[in-house]
């Protein structure tokens, strides 16, 4: 049996074309995460996103929870299956949720244990893109002057000024990496 330097050529070529192209590393999403609220030049610029009465805020100064570790004022999150949770380690589950009607207005709040969420709130739609929390590929919003003078956190749903706010601003949530989460139960509205 002989073999032509072309038939060994043209089976090399067929078998390196039929073979899988190598998986290169790919960047994973942060298993837990804190979000700073990132828009150069506004009040809101490296605020922290806390937890309280139900809803997200950035530069909240307490947020009065009953966390693993006493002093904690920074929420800390986790995405699992396209929801969006605070992280518990020992306490009850709290699922956050968006509400994009007419009513909600982009609503971004939570919801403690079996707690039904409100009528038109979404769950699923939460990931990570190039480093920041997106909901549905929508950004968020922040509107000054909330509770305790922090700025309350709205997703877009293309109401610059949502529940009779002013001076809104969009955001860029940075998702920042915590390899050390701390279990928070948030106080509900």
């Amino acid at each position: 049996m002989q073999f032509t330097v072309t038939a060994i050529l043209t089976t090399l070529i067929t078998l390196t074309a039929a073979a899988p192209a190598p998986q290169l590393p790919t960047a994973q999403d942060p298993a837990y995460f804190g979000l700073l609220a990132l828009h150069s030049g506004s009040g809101v610029h490296l605020s922290s996103f806390s937890a309280a009465l139900g809803s997200i805020f950035a530069g909240l100064p307490s947020q009065n929870a009953s966390c693993d570790v006493q002093d904690t004022n920074t929420a800390t999150f986790y995405i699992k299956d396209g929801g969006l949770y605070l992280y518990a380690a020992s306490a009850t589950p709290q699922q956050a949720y968006v509400d994009r009607s007419g009513l909600g207005q982009g609503k971004f709040g939570y919801t403690t244990g079996a707690q039904g969420a409100p009528h038109n709130a979404e769950r699923i739609g939460w990931a990570i893109t190039n480093g920041d929390l997106t909901f549905d590929n929508s950004t968020l919003i922040a509107c000054p002057n909330s509770i305790e003078g922090a700025w309350s956190i709205w997703v877009d749903a293309g109401i610059a000024n949502p529940a009779s706010n002013t001076n809104c601003t969009g955001i860029t949530a940075r998702a920042v990496e915590t390899t050390t989460p701390v279990g928070c139960l948030y106080t509900s509205n």
